[in-house]
């Protein structure tokens, strides 16, 4: 009627996103084969996360296997990886998901600046994380420590905090659109640090959850990502991101993150 408007691409394709009842993750991949899960980076996690799959792994039909974690599906006749197996258990899965990496961009002069440096992580999803991590934490994070006129104890803060990092990269990686052939980037500036990642929040945040930085979603964008980062214990995935991102700030006596977005949610930054 009167309030009617015309939708955008971005909206059409989240409509048409929405009317498939099967998330982006958790799709069976029709380009890819059961021999591009390999073996040693499934034990790997079932290692990390204790699993008592682990031993059982070593003797068991590795379809079986698969099918017990759910990372195949299909018929007996047509059976195919689901992409959040790629995304977990393949070398390249780049090959699958172009653009899934994660770009530490360094640029000590602001956006407009010549100087700049880069380093890129791919690789499967946990791996590449902890790659861009320990990256940041040894190049990037620094400590500072100032003598007070007395007061016995000094007062030490960061550059930037790590957890604040941590737990926005990993959110970023966590809700990106794998379905998009643009990577998550870590822009690290003299006096901030972005983290950009497409496309924007899920339609189920509210605009007033957005302004008031509590970002409570109703849904999630990779369901299945998520529960393999929780059993890593990479994220917890109950909302707790940005309330942890607000406290490690605060901590630290830095300012309040601030979120960009566009009209049309093509994009989010962390900053």
């Amino acid at each position: 009627m009167s309030s009617a408007v015309k939708a955008t691409e971005t909206e059409q394709k989240e409509l048409y996103d929405m009317a498939r009842t099967i998330p982006f993750d958790d799709r069976m991949n029709h380009e890819a084969e059961i021999r591009d899960l390999k073996l040693p980076l499934i034990q790997n996690y079932l290692y990390e996360i204790k699993s008592d799959l682990l031993k059982e792994s070593e003797t068991m039909n590795f379809m079986d296997l698969c099918k017990s974690m759910r990372i195949v599906d299909g018929t007996p006749e047509y059976m195919k990886p689901l992409n959040v197996g790629l995304m977990f258990f393949n070398d390249e899965p780049q090959n699958f998901f172009p653009y899934s990496q994660i770009e530490v961009v360094g640029l000590r002069n602001g956006l407009e600046g010549d100087d700049m440096t880069e380093q890129i992580f791919k690789g499967p999803i946990d791996s590449m994380i902890k790659s861009a991590l320990t990256y940041i934490k040894n190049a990037v994070i620094a400590e500072k420590i100032l003598k007070i006129d007395g007061q016995a104890e000094a007062v030490r803060f960061f550059n930037y905090p790590y957890q604040a990092i941590e737990e926005a990269l990993v959110n970023a990686v966590y809700h990106r659109g794998y379905d998009i052939r643009e990577p998550v980037e870590v822009r690290i500036m003299e006096d901030r640090i972005h983290i950009v990642s497409y496309p924007g929040p899920d339609r189920s945040i509210s605009e007033k959850s957005i302004e008031d930085k509590n970002m409570i979603a109703r849904k999630y964008r990779n369901r299945r990502i998520g529960e393999f980062l929780k059993e890593l214990k990479l994220t917890e995935g109950r909302n707790t991101g940005v309330p942890k991102i607000k406290r490690a700030l605060k901590n630290n006596g830095s300012k309040e993150p601030e979120f960009e977005i566009n009209e049309t949610r093509d994009y989010f930054i962390y900053a």
